[in-house]
């Protein structure tokens, strides 16, 4: 591990939009889907500041750099316990800075909430060619759920579906 930065963690603000829209794209492209990304700064307005929004977000921030990684979140249902999770979406270090204690820290913070809100899991998912966030996620003791799938329904399909019809019968 290189040696660690002054850095600060807190709650993003609507001033860190601009910020987050760029973490979050920086994540896209690291992940190989900047293809897939078509998000503004007014779609990140609604999901973390609108008076219903559905997220929240944490960010790392360097006195001398400004914005340097998020951590997006947001609710979860587990129903077989009758209990509220937190789902992180997103969480994104710019990666001259990574292995530096940043991201560990994000992920830290968010159990501190997890905790003090009285929410027992968090869970979140990672692309299995992503060996360097794998091995921080074992390091901190998250288990890899084996007998899950992640499935998505988008597109066409989607649309077909809210129609009473599916693609294949």
């Amino acid at each position: 591990m290189t040696a660690a930065v002054p850095f600060l963690i807190r709650s993003a603000t609507p001033a860190d939009l601009p910020d987050v829209c760029r973490l979050v794209r920086g994540l896209a492209e690291y992940e190989k889907l900047l293809h897939e990304f078509t998000a503004t700064e007014a779609d990140f307005d609604r999901l973390l500041f609108a008076p219903d929004h559905v997220a929240d977000a944490l960010v790392a921030t360097l006195p001398d750099r400004g914005t340097v990684g998020l951590a997006l979140f947001h609710r979860t249902v587990g129903t077989f316990k009758g209990q509220i999770g937190l789902f992180l979406e997103d969480l994104f270090v710019e990666p001259d800075l990574r292995g530096k204690g940043i991201g560990k820290a994000l992920l830290a913070t968010l159990a501190r909430i997890a905790v003090e809100r009285g929410h027992p899991v968090i869970e979140w998912r990672v692309l299995n060619w992503n060996a360097p966030s794998i091995a921080v996620y074992e390091r901190i003791g998250s288990t890899k759920m084996t007998e899950w799938h992640v499935r998505r329904l988008t597109g066409s399909a989607l649309a077909t579906l809210a129609q009473g019809e599916s693609q294949h019968g």
